[in-house]
């Protein structure tokens, strides 16, 4: 019989692959643990750290501030490390199980010391684990994928992205509250268990996952030089000081905003609400805002512009600028000796959230197809590293406010306004370096994705 001599055309399909749901619950229990830890930091720092004589060890806010924001620019500069392991030498898989384990470690040394060594302990434990781990698993979601069911990505990005926000939604809740009433061993102990479920999620799906080999270090540093996969990461490049300024403003609802509350009546639906449960506001906006924006605005929104995902990215970046005009209005009637209801912040954080969905899917998405096939995990490392660029930003900012006296350069409604301002320049300056973006699209071929 004569062979076609028509190609076949992958057909496509809507078959789920078998390592998505082991995936997406090991992302819930771990962001779950993340989230929980990271919540009350800059409230144990400031109100239940003691010294090695069980004596109190309190931090000034501005002392806090930057220590936290310290900790979170390492927990996303040191992906880089995790990268490079996984794509070059060890794979993603086994990345992510031995630096899971190392950050069980981090949440139990927080658990069982509650000094400054314990603090400095567990958080690097946590930055190291964390970190590493973090480019592998964002880019082991789109292993999973090839040329038949490649058109599912964005819609499982989003489930990804819905799994981190039902995490942290609950244990923004909870934690805090644990904090408050039986204080920071069992605070910071039941992120730790948490940890531990979401490890053990991952190893059982080790038969389920789609693996892909590591090109090996010789091979690796070959293709990090060839002339198109260096365009792709600089093309990548150009978006980074963008997101990063996003970063160091979105992040401060875990830091800034947190003080601010203290300040504000939190009395809403017959409860007094912790200031560190405020936040859980963020996580429930995302998983109302998430199929919103997908199904509702910007279908709405193309019928009058094209939605591509720079003005996606770029529709963050302004609303992010409103978030924090908002709480700069508030902190002009904290300053006057007023306490406003903790609604405006809430709204502000309608606004913070609506900016997230619209830049932070984006940018993961964006990150993962652009990126070279065999760099998939270091180039996740460009949209967490500008995480950790912003930290660094806002970390400095907090160290070089502070006086020799106690007194601080900027403070109150100015401080929140110093960052309005930097903002503003940043969106305006995307709007003319956006244009010069050029990218293309990489997915795995169906032929390398195969089960281990």
């Amino acid at each position: 019989m004569m062979k076609s001599q028509y190609r076949t055309v992958p057909v496509k399909t809507e078959k789920m692959p078998p390592g998505i749901p082991y995936i997406v619950g090991n992302e819930a229990a771990e962001r779950f643990s993340y989230y929980g830890m990271n919540s009350i930091l800059v409230v144990f720092m400031t109100q239940q750290l003691m010294n090695a004589q069980g004596q109190p060890d309190h931090m000034t806010d501005a002392q806090a501030d930057a220590w936290y924001h310290t900790f979170v620019s390492a927990v996303y500069f040191l992906p880089i490390l995790g990268a490079l392991l996984a794509d070059a030498v060890f794979g993603k898989y086994l990345i992510i199980l031995l630096l899971s384990v190392v950050y069980c470690f981090g949440h139990f040394a927080l658990a069982l010391n509650d000094t400054r060594l314990g603090l400095v302990l567990g958080l690097g434990l946590i930055a190291f684990g964390a970190g590493g781990i973090k480019p592998c698993v964002s880019a082991n979601v789109g292993d999973q994928f090839g040329a038949m069911n490649q058109h599912m990505l964005p819609r499982i990005f989003n489930w990804f992205y819905f799994s981190i926000n039902i995490g942290s939604a609950f244990s923004t809740l909870l934690i805090p509250e644990l904090l408050d009433r039986a204080g920071p061993r069992v605070a910071f102990g039941v992120p730790g268990i948490a940890m531990l479920i979401a490890t053990v999620i991952f190893w059982m799906g080790r038969r389920k996952f789609v693996h892909i080999p590591p090109a090996g270090l010789g091979h690796y540093t070959r293709e990090f030089f060839q002339r198109e996969n260096l365009k792709a990461l600089l093309n990548l490049l150009i978006l980074v000081p963008f997101a990063a300024m996003f970063w160091a403003l979105w992040q401060q609802n875990f830091s800034s905003w947190v003080v601010q509350s203290e300040k504000m009546d939190r009395h809403l639906f017959g409860h007094n609400w912790l200031p560190a449960q405020i936040q859980t506001v963020n996580p429930v906006f995302v998983l109302v805002m998430l199929p919103l924006f997908s199904y509702v605005i910007y279908p709405l929104a193309a019928r009058f512009v094209k939605v591509t995902p720079l003005r996606r990215f770029g529709g963050g970046l302004w609303a992010v600028i409103v978030a924090f005009l908002i709480v700069g209005w508030i902190q002009t009637r904290v300053d006057a000796g007023q306490h406003p209801s903790i609604l405006w912040q809430i709204l502000a954080f309608v606004v913070l959230t609506a900016g997230e969905v619209m830049l932070s899917v984006t940018h993961l998405e964006f990150s993962y197809t652009q990126a070279p096939k065999k760099m998939k995990s270091f180039v996740m490392c460009m949209y967490l590293g500008s995480i950790s660029l912003g930290n660094v930003f806002t970390a400095a900012v907090n160290f070089f406010i502070q006086n020799p006296d106690g007194t601080l350069k900027l403070s109150g409604a100015s401080y929140f306004f110093f960052f309005v301002k930097i903002m503003l320049v940043t969106a305006i300056l995307f709007i003319f370096v956006s244009r010069f973006y050029r990218g293309k699209t990489y997915i795995q071929d169906e032929g390398e994705v195969q089960p281990a």
